[in-house]
């Protein structure tokens, strides 16, 4: 495990100063970089910075975001980057990688006549990484990542929306981050809805004219869930897009290896998890691995894989069942024999590892 040592005089010299930002900033990036060797530990760190922020602020330091003038409630808040890695199939990992180096050789790209958005559409259902991704790209630039507070931003007052959009777009670009605009959609949508107030309208038209108003260095990241209510004004300012699905059967099985058995699993048990979770979205899979995990630890036993398959085979996408903890009865290894045997293909060695009983028994499940 290596930790930079500019990175720790970094953080000695952010806390004497009492500068919360940076602070956090920096203990992001130690947790970051060590993510890869000990995740339990950045997992701490990330604890600690949520716990203490609060102290850290009342000692003197608070930095200066923009405010909704009417209910002075902040219109942005510094989002910590993420230590749970990034799950993407190939074309949404190219997309990525691809951005990721546009903005870093953004200066190369102007020289030669290049220049253009560094904006970043992502849409899909809830649950599939689109809050995750907008962190990675954060922590891969190295940059501070604001989120956009739609609560503070849509005010009750609709002439106050248009203004608070004006000053996120001029607060972004003199700080060097990544604006994260969460839930685009309830600000950016399609300006022929009859439905729709001319007011809100007009907060359209300000969005546009912010994203246009920015820097060539400037990087906003936005997603939706409801791709079909943008207006197209919208999607042409994001030239880089990444549209998310539910995860394939690759990315499932990397998801329960990663969140259920902390990347030490093995491949079959992962395979069945893998094909008995189609559907389900990722945010569902790591829900699942995570109460499983819990269970396990607070009743100071090993992990009940078949408990876990049966919440998971009674899960949908969005709503998924919780584990059970305790010996499962015989009826309910049976059933679990059976489906996984006849739907799923689990051979008998797979089912006596998941059922912790013989392969014997397992026949005589079987045949029953």
């Amino acid at each position: 495990m290596h930790i930079n040592q500019d990175d720790i005089v970094a953080l000695i010299e952010a806390a004497l100063d009492a500068n919360y930002s940076d602070v956090r900033t920096v203990s992001n990036r130690i947790a970051r970089s060590i993510s890869n060797h000990d995740l339990e530990c950045a997992k701490k760190i990330k604890s600690i910075l949520r716990k203490k922020g609060v102290p850290l602020q009342s000692s003197g330091y608070m930095e200066n975001l923009p405010v909704d003038s009417k209910s002075r409630a902040p219109l942005l808040e510094e989002t910590q980057w993420p230590v749970t890695p990034l799950f993407l199939n190939q074309d949404s990992r190219n997309v990525f990688q691809t951005f990721i180096s546009d903005v870093i050789n953004i200066e190369e790209l102007i020289s030669h006549g290049l220049s253009g958005r560094l904006n970043l559409l992502l849409s899909g259902p809830p649950g599939t990484g689109k809050s995750l991704v907008a962190g990675h790209v954060a922590a891969q630039l190295n940059r501070p990542l604001y989120t956009v507070r739609l609560d503070s931003v849509i005010s009750s007052l609709l002439g106050d929306t248009a203004k608070n959009l004006r000053q996120i777009f001029d607060f972004i670009p003199k700080k060097n981050g990544v604006l994260f605009l969460d839930e685009v959609d309830a600000v950016a949508k399609l300006r022929d809805d009859r439905h729709e107030l001319g007011e809100l309208k007009r907060v359209v038209n300000t969005l546009i004219q912010g994203l246009d108003s920015l820097d060539d260095q400037t990087v906003v990241v936005a997603a939706t869930n409801h791709s079909g209510l943008l207006d197209p004004a919208i999607w042409r300012r994001f030239p880089y897009k990444i549209n998310f699905s539910t995860p394939d059967l690759d990315m499932r099985q990397e998801l329960w290896n990663h969140f259920l058995f902390v990347d030490n699993g093995d491949n079959s048990i992962n395979h069945i998890l893998a094909k008995i979770s189609d559907g389900l979205s990722g945010a569902d899979i790591e829900s699942l691995a995570i109460a499983a995990r819990r269970k396990s630890i607070l009743a100071k036993t090993d992990l009940n894989i078949a408990s876990t398959i049966a919440a998971t085979i009674n899960s949908t996408l969005g709503n998924t069942a919780t584990p059970e903890g305790g010996e499962m009865s015989t009826a309910n290894k049976k059933s679990i024999a059976n489906v996984l045997h006849k739907e799923y293909g689990a051979t008998q060695v797979d089912l006596a590892k998941i059922l912790t009983t013989t392969r014997q028994t397992i026949a005589s499940y079987l045949r029953e």
